[in-house]
């Protein structure tokens, strides 16, 4: 049984000698994302996967931001480090009540959040992420658009964009939607004069106490911009990296047990190991007709300016 300073030694020389790309969402452990080659959002690591020159990828998140990766990189052979690993709500809204909106309402427009499966985002006119969401919807030139699936961030699009009608579904984050204002007020007085930091993901009620509101991006952004103490109101990945990275700062993570994505953190360091060396992982095999559907909408993101 290696120790943690050899194991990770032993995942650095398993990548470089099959020549692996290594992604890891910024909701992983600080020793998953110690070993990455790239870190960050969803989108960005499946962008940042198609520009450069690897045929393997492993992504150490959950399913949906492996299937993106295979979305936009179809030759590259894309693994997902833990199995296991989805998110509750990407997989929420049934493909079928999807199927069944468009035919009753098919002057609508389809707006899938990235965070769903492929199946969703080929059933979309247009995918967005949550810091290009409110500038799409506002482009969509339908005025009627059902956005799918987390009616959290939907209502913030719906607030920042009162000129389109927005209809929702009744998807949420598990982690984020489970945040009250009674957490944020709390935690403001523990910390007086620190500011808030929030993902729309979480409730209105919630958001609207916040000194900013922003996509995981925006939130490390925000902080690194800031002189004021912190509070990240968002899955504690942000602040787990970032309180290691400035250990001089006063970063404050708003309810740390509420704010853990257990789907996130079943990547570990020895299941990245076991991905490398064929003991683990999952390839994603992924239909070609519906890799090409669900390609259309991110392409539709991209043209609205994702």
């Amino acid at each position: 049984m290696m120790n943690h300073q050899e194991l990770k030694q032993a995942v650095l020389e398993e990548k470089k000698k099959q020549g692996v790309l290594i992604l890891a969402h910024t909701y992983q452990s600080p020793d998953v994302l110690e070993i990455a080659d790239i870190t960050g959002d969803s989108f960005a690591l499946s962008k940042a996967a198609q520009h450069i020159e690897a045929d393997r990828v492993l992504m150490c998140g959950v399913r949906f931001m492996a299937e993106t990766v295979k979305i936009l990189s179809p030759d590259k052979e894309v693994i997902l480090s833990h199995p296991g690993a989805g998110c509750p709500m990407a997989e929420q809204i049934p493909p079928k009540s999807v199927e069944q909106y468009r035919r009753e309402h098919p002057d609508h427009a389809v707006c899938a959040y990235i965070n769903t499966t492929a199946e969703l985002k080929a059933l979309a006119d247009v995918c967005v992420t949550s810091s290009s969401a409110v500038e799409i919807v506002a482009r969509i030139p339908q005025q009627d658009i059902l956005f799918i699936p987390d009616k959290n961030l939907g209502s913030y699009v719906k607030q920042k964009v009162p000129q389109k009608n927005i209809h929702l579904m009744n998807g949420y984050c598990h982690v984020h939607n489970g945040i009250r204002p009674e957490h944020i007020l709390r935690c403001k007085q523990q910390h007086p004069g620190a500011k808030v930091a929030i993902h729309p993901e979480c409730p209105a009620e919630a958001v609207a106490l916040a000194d900013m509101a922003g996509s995981t991006k925006e939130i490390i952004e925000y902080a690194l911009g800031t002189e004021d103490d912190v509070i990240f109101a968002t899955e504690r990945g942000v602040y787990d990296e970032l309180s290691l990275r400035y250990p001089n700062r006063n970063f404050y993570q708003l309810e740390p047990e509420l704010m853990t994505c257990v789907n996130m953190k079943k990547t570990t360091l020895q299941g990245v190991y076991d991905a490398l060396t064929g003991r683990g992982g999952e390839v994603i095999v992924m239909d070609e007709s519906l890799r090409r559907a669900a390609s259309a909408s991110i392409e539709n993101m991209l043209k609205y300016g994702g």
